[in-house]
């Protein structure tokens, strides 16, 4: 994972407020099979070498049920090759995304958390999002001018 880069803000939180769209893991996906998310491990197969796991995911490999062959390169290269149209080792990660809209939502503070403890508002359209976004930004615009 890379490191977040962020620029030091120059404000406390609570002079901050951060519009976002959601499509929370919980309530907008659901878990997915290999072939729904045209997984390539799936679809073409796959191959996993065998001097770079340690004892234990090589047996989990071999003993996973999986369909797969052997392949000696040269010495020292050893290649368990699995067949294409089966699940992959990371099936249980893969996910899809459910026919629910996204949340639009406005909350105080940045990044660092909400020092006021406000609740977290949800418009009920998109549009009335898009204009506290522009009604907000323009406040801003007009305060920046002011000086």
């Amino acid at each position: 994972m890379r490191p977040v880069n962020r620029i030091e803000p120059q404000m406390p939180p609570a002079a901050y407020k951060t519009f976002g769209i959601l499509a929370p893991v919980s309530s907008h996906w659901r878990p997915a099979t290999c072939a729904e998310v045209d997984c390539a491990d799936h679809r073409l197969g796959w191959r996993v070498r065998v001097e770079g796991l340690d004892e234990e995911l090589l047996h989990a490999a071999r003993t996973s049920g999986r369909r797969y062959s052997e392949l000696r390169v040269a010495e020292g290269e050893t290649w368990l090759v699995f067949e294409a149209g089966q699940p992959c080792f990371r099936a249980r990660q893969h996910r899809t995304r459910l026919d629910r809209p996204e949340l639009y939502v406005v909350r105080d503070g940045d990044w660092r958390g909400n020092p006021r403890g406000t609740p977290i508002r949800q418009h009920a359209r998109p549009e009335h999002w898009v204009e506290n976004f522009a009604e907000h930004q323009q406040g801003l615009a007009d305060a920046h001018r002011k000086g």
